[in-house]
C-alpha cells in the first residue's frame, strides 16, 4: 500500500502510499501530505504533477494540507493575546496557507492501515516554525471506501495558538478541459468580502447577485461568464451537504464538513503545466482573516481545546 522512497525532495525521500475500494483509488504522498490523483472508474478528478518531484515547486498548493493558517493573513501580522505575531511573507506583503515553510511543503510521516482502507500521516511543527508561536502535532487520516474519500484532520498543541486547515484539491470532474459545464451547488445566504488583493475586510455580505451565488445549482460558466474569477469564502448555512459539484456524464460529489466557510476557487489564476480555470477548488475552512478580525468565529487552539476538523466527500 505504501511505495517508500518514490523520489526525493529537498534531500529527503519522498513515499506514496495507494488505497483503492470499488471502482476508485487514491494516492497520497508524504510532502506536503498532497493528494496526488483520486480515480473513479479509471478518470483522474483532480489535477496533479506526474512526476511527484514536481511538487517541491509547486506554487498553487495542489492536493496539499495546507496551514497552520489557511488563506492569508494581512501583513503576516496578528495580536495574540496582546503580543504581536510576525510572520515570514510568502504572497507579497501578505502570508498566504501558511507562509513559506507551511504543512504543503514539510515531510510527513506515513503509515498504513489496511484494515481499515485508510493512511495516517503526522507532522510536527515546531515552536516558531514559519513564525507561528507553539510546538503543534498534525495527524490526517485520509479513509476511502466504495463511496467516499474522507479527511480527518487533527492537532495538539502545548500553547495558545492558531490553527486552520484546508485541503486543497483541484477538481476536474471531466479529466480534463475548461470547467465551464461543472455545476455548483452551495448552500450560503452570505459570503466574506475581500478587497481586490484578496485580503478579507471582515464585512459578511449576500450572495444575491454576485458570482457567489450557489444557493441553485448553476454552471461554473454562467456564475462567471466574463472570467473575472471567483475566489471567495462562502458563509455555509445549516444542514448539509456544504457543496454539491457534477459534471454531465461525470461522477458527482457531496461535500459534507464541520467548517464555517466553504472557500469556492474557479482556478483562474491558475498557472503551467496547468491552465487557468482547468479546475475548482473547494476548500472548507474557519473564515480567513479571523486572526485579525476578532468579530469572526475564533481560530485559537489550546492544549485543552484541540483542533479537529473532518472532511467527507460522497460519490455519486
Amino acid at each position: 500500500m505504501i511505495a517508500r522512497g518514490v523520489t526525493e525532495i529537498g534531500g529527503r525521500a519522498v513515499d506514496a502510499a495507494h488505497l483503492a475500494a470499488g471502482d476508485m483509488d487514491v494516492t497520497l504522498l508524504s510532502y506536503g501530505a498532497v493528494t496526488k490523483a483520486w480515480r473513479i472508474g479509471g478518470r483522474d478528478i483532480v489535477l496533479g504533477y506526474d512526476d511527484p518531484a514536481d511538487y517541491a515547486t509547486d506554487r498553487y498548493f495542489h492536493g496539499a494540507i495546507v496551514g497552520r493558517v489557511a488563506n492569508r493573513i494581512e501583513n503576516g501580522r496578528f495580536l495574540l493575546d496582546g503580543t504581536p505575531v510576525l510572520l515570514p511573507l510568502n504572497h507579497g506583503a501578505h502570508v498566504l496557507h501558511g507562509g513559506p515553510e507551511g504543512l504543503s511543503t514539510r515531510h510527513w510521516t506515513m503509515e498504513a492501515d489496511s484494515s481499515a482502507g485508510s493512511v495516517r500521516l503526522a507532522y510536527t511543527s515546531p515552536d516558531g516554525e514559519s513564525g507561528f508561536p507553539g510546538r503543534a502535532a498534525f495527524e490526517i487520516v485520509v479513509t476511502l471506501t466504495g463511496k467516499t474519500l474522507s479527511y480527518d484532520m487533527r492537532a495538539e498543541v502545548d500553547r495558545p495558538t492558531p490553527i486552520n486547515l484546508a485541503q486543497h484539491n483541484y477538481y476536474n470532474l471531466s479529466g480534463g478541459g475548461p470547467i465551464d459545464d461543472h455545476v455548483l451547488s452551495v448552500p450560503a445566504r452570505e459570503y466574506i468580502v475581500s478587497r481586490d488583493d484578496l485580503i478579507v475586510t471582515g464585512v459578511r455580505a449576500p450572495v444575491d447577485g454576485t458570482s457567489n451565488d450557489f444557493r441553485k445549482a448553476r454552471t461554473l460558466g454562467a456564475a462567471d461568464p466574463d472570467r473575472r474569477g471567483i475566489d471567495a469564502c462562502l458563509v455555509l448555512d445549516s444542514g448539509a451537504p456544504g457543496a454539491v459539484l457534477s459534471v454531465p456524464g461525470g461522477p458527482t460529489l457531496s461535500f459534507f464538513t464541520d467548517q464555517p466557510g466553504m472557500h469556492v476557487y474557479n482556478a483562474n489564476t491558475l498557472g503551467a503545466p496547468f491552465a487557468p480555470f482547468a479546475a475548482i477548488c473547494l476548500e472548507p475552512e474557519g473564515f480567513p482573516g479571523s486572526v485579525t478580525h476578532p468579530h469572526f468565529p475564533s481560530q485559537l487552539v489550546t492544549p485543552d481545546t484541540p483542533y479537529r476538523q473532518l472532511l467527507t466527500i460522497e460519490v455519486d
